[in-house]
């Protein structure tokens, strides 16, 4: 009888134990590792990119690490490729993807989002040289330069272009410029910061959507502890002068409202 209590009560509290390990939410895993992993492509200015020192800063890096900075941790950031960032996320290589996610209805089925940190718009752009296409309706039987599952890409297949896969936004205006793809679809902030160190890229801007995209910060569904804590991080730093600060390094002092 002895031996068979010593098993119960021995089964109990392995089964509290891992019960206990399973019950640890990613924010539990942040605040005991320290460490805030974030997913970022570092090669997206001027967002995500390695500046002239090699040292990786943008927009998203800079709220990045501002937000990390208000869960009390440190921001760890995990450079990929753009295609690979979410399939990280899935995988739990990281916990954030932070690298000018667009909220759209698709990903918000398998994904959640943090309140919207930065709205733009995204905007046709065709060499200086092209006078066929003037509206996105014509990239039908075009073709557009994109990384395959971006927001942009699918911009551009809902309007009947080929796309040419590419490795990110430097590539594709690349292909745009030398003519080897008719068109891309980006991020206007994106465009006028490339435009800002290269004024004569022979590239232009002919349409642009009518809605402003939102982009926020990409979690793993269902981790609502985590998503409070990033919201919350994000007020703060939009209410504290933070946020002013950070969009005037890098986009001058016209904050959109």
């Amino acid at each position: 009888m002895k031996t068979i209590l010593t098993l119960l009560l021995a089964s109990t509290i392995q089964f509290s134990l891992v019960y206990s390990a399973n019950a640890e939410t990613t924010l539990d895993k942040i605040k005991s590792t320290g460490t805030l992993r974030i997913a970022t492509e570092g090669a997206y200015p001027p967002f995500t990119y390695r500046d002239a020192s090699g040292t990786l800063t943008g927009f998203d890096v800079d709220i990045g690490r501002e937000i990390a900075h208000r869960l009390n941790v440190k921001p760890t950031f995990i450079e990929g490729k753009w295609d690979g960032l979410i399939a990280g996320l899935d995988a739990g290589r990281s916990d954030a993807v932070i690298n000018q996610i667009a909220i759209t209805p698709e990903r918000k089925k398998k994904y959640d989002f943090s309140i919207p940190y930065i709205t733009s718009q995204a905007v046709l752009i065709i060499n200086k040289d092209n006078n066929n296409i003037k509206k996105f309706s014509d990239l039908k039987g075009k073709t557009s330069a994109h990384t395959l599952t971006n927001n942009f890409a699918q911009i551009a297949r809902d309007n009947g272009a080929e796309i040419i896969g590419t490795n990110g936004f430097s590539q594709e205006i690349e292909l745009v410029s030398t003519g080897r793809a008719d068109a891309t679809i980006n991020d206007s902030l994106s465009y006028l910061d490339y435009k800002k160190h290269k004024p004569n890229a022979p590239v232009k801007i002919v349409a642009a959507t009518p809605n402003a995209d939102q982009t926020a910060v990409l979690l793993r569904k269902g981790e609502s502890e985590l998503k409070v804590a990033i919201d919350k991080a994000i007020t703060d730093i939009k209410t504290d002068g933070t946020y002013q600060r950070i969009w005037a390094q890098y986009f001058g002092d016209n904050l959109p409202k």
